[in-house]
């Protein structure tokens, strides 16, 4: 199973919890596994159109996937959520 790191504005979610174990071959069923474990959190990382957030970005074992919600996870896969960065 994947193990998720959790940002610490969600960790309130996961009672504390840096980081989580969850099954999941995506992203979006990363986020359905943790939505059932951790109800809420899958409000605050998706839009109500059902995509990941414009200002969440998702790495997948150190490298950033464009593929984002269709991003593929291993059983041994770090998954982290993590802020945009935006400016110029």
């Amino acid at each position: 199973m994947a193990v998720v790191w959790i940002p610490a504005l969600l960790q309130p979610l996961t009672q504390g919890r840096r980081q989580v174990v969850v099954q999941g071959d995506t992203i979006r069923q990363v986020i359905q596994a943790l939505e059932g474990a951790y109800p809420g959190i899958a409000a605050r990382l998706c839009s109500q159109a059902g995509g990941l957030k414009h200002e969440i970005v998702v790495a997948v074992d150190g490298e950033v996937k464009q593929e984002r919600l269709r991003a593929q996870v291993k059983a041994e896969s770090e998954v982290h959520f993590l802020s945009a960065l935006h400016g110029g």
